[in-house]
């Protein structure tokens, strides 16, 4: 099984036409992903790999039945996006554009919220169901099938980590990028919930840094209400206070938002927390065979 999206779900690529959107979407394809259509106002009626592109979202749900939005768009144009996807019918929407002003951001996932829409982002790489669909930016050739779900705040350290657990056998069941931005889509309980409610998802990594409290509060949660395993790796030990590491959420400040305190409170709710990245496949042999 998967979480959020899987072999049935339906991409439509919101600025297909562009350099990313058309080489993501030509990348999607050839991991198997289901992409009915591409969406740009001035293109409609053109092919992008096989892809039919349409004018707006609507057109494009209606046309092809479309359920989940990627979005391959400027910054300055990706707030309107999201609410066009939303607006659309779609269930999921993933965004992977970077530099969305966080005042932008806030009324759109509050919007987000009251259409019951999932937004996965922004500033992420997106989310993958192995051997379902790939949506997003991430490598397709480093995953494998398994039972550990991932989520995750690092885009790169994404990537490592799922490297490191396919190269040591431990294929995955969904991976999420959630995003690192201080406003954003679906987090660290939404993701854990679907987790724990997911039979074929074994365990969990949880990919966390500096900045923020949502591991603090995720802690809280496993504690209180997983029986799934879960396994953590904090990034920025070393990062110094007040200094934004890699993106905007990622910044401690005040003495809060520590990769030490979020060690501490994952490791209090029982939650083993690698300290290197190529640790995180002996934890979750570990986390398996108890």
């Amino acid at each position: 099984m998967a979480i959020l999206v899987d072999k049935a779900s339906r991409v439509v690529v919101q600025g297909i036409t562009g350099r990313e959107g058309s080489f993501h979407t030509e990348r999607m394809l050839a991991a198997g992903t289901t992409v009915v259509a591409g969406t740009s106002p001035k293109k409609a009626g053109q092919t992008i790999a096989g892809v039919p592109v349409f004018g707006d979202v609507a057109a494009a749900v209606a046309a092809t039945g479309a359920d989940v939005a990627v979005q391959f768009v400027p910054a300055s144009a990706a707030a309107a996006a999201l609410l066009e996807a939303a607006q659309a019918g779609v269930k999921v929407a993933v965004c992977v554009t970077e530099g969305i002003p966080v005042h932008d951001m806030m009324p759109v996932v509050a919007a987000f919220e009251r259409r019951g829409v999932r937004l996965v982002g922004p500033n992420c790489p997106g989310l993958v169901s192995v051997g379902g669909a790939n949506v997003g930016i991430m490598p397709a050739d480093i995953f494998a099938p398994g039972p550990v779900g991932i989520v995750s705040r690092s885009g790169t350290l994404t990537y490592q980590i799922v490297n490191e657990l396919t190269q040591a056998g431990l294929g995955q069941t969904t991976v999420v990028g959630m995003g690192g931005d201080p406003v954003h889509g679906v987090g660290f309980l939404d993701c854990l919930a679907l987790f724990e409610a997911d039979p074929a998802t074994c365990a969990v990594v949880l990919i966390g840094e500096i900045g923020g409290d949502d591991e603090e509060r995720a802690a809280v949660y496993v504690h209180e209400q997983m029986s799934t395993p879960v396994i953590a790796y904090i990034a920025g030990f070393s990062a110094p206070p007040g200094k934004t590491m890699g993106h905007a959420g990622a910044i401690v400040s005040g003495g809060r938002g520590t990769a030490a305190a979020k060690a501490e409170a994952l490791v209090a709710a029982g939650v083993p927390v690698a300290h290197r990245p190529d640790e995180v496949p002996g934890l979750v042999h570990a986390a398996l065979k108890a």
